[in-house]
């Protein structure tokens, strides 16, 4: 994602190889610019804040677990669990999302 390229030209860690393309650059999934002399040009993106959420919406639910789970097994093995509605799994996998 482009913000994650905002970055300062002292916080650029190198990901290229001198005279690196910007094409090249991109495809290794790293970010390019060269308009800071004496800072890498190629140089790697900001880590992805993410984290794991239990969805909402209960037909999004994949199953995680068997007819009969408690939650107290369910949660053993990090999933969710919501034993409503019916229809749909009570032990589901927890979804990631970015921040």
């Amino acid at each position: 994602a482009r913000c994650q390229c905002k970055l300062a030209p002292r916080e650029r860690r190198n990901c290229g190889y001198p005279g690196i393309s910007a094409v090249e650059c991109r495809k290794a999934g790293c970010c390019f610019n060269n308009s800071v002399p004496g800072a890498p040009w190629c140089f790697a993106p900001k880590a992805r804040k993410v984290r794991k959420v239990c969805p909402n919406d209960p037909h999004a639910r994949i199953n995680c677990g068997f007819p009969g789970i408690t939650a107290k097994e369910c949660k053993r093995k990090g999933c969710c669990f919501r034993a409503y509605p019916a229809g749909v799994p009570w032990c589901f996998y927890q979804r990631v999302v970015e921040e």
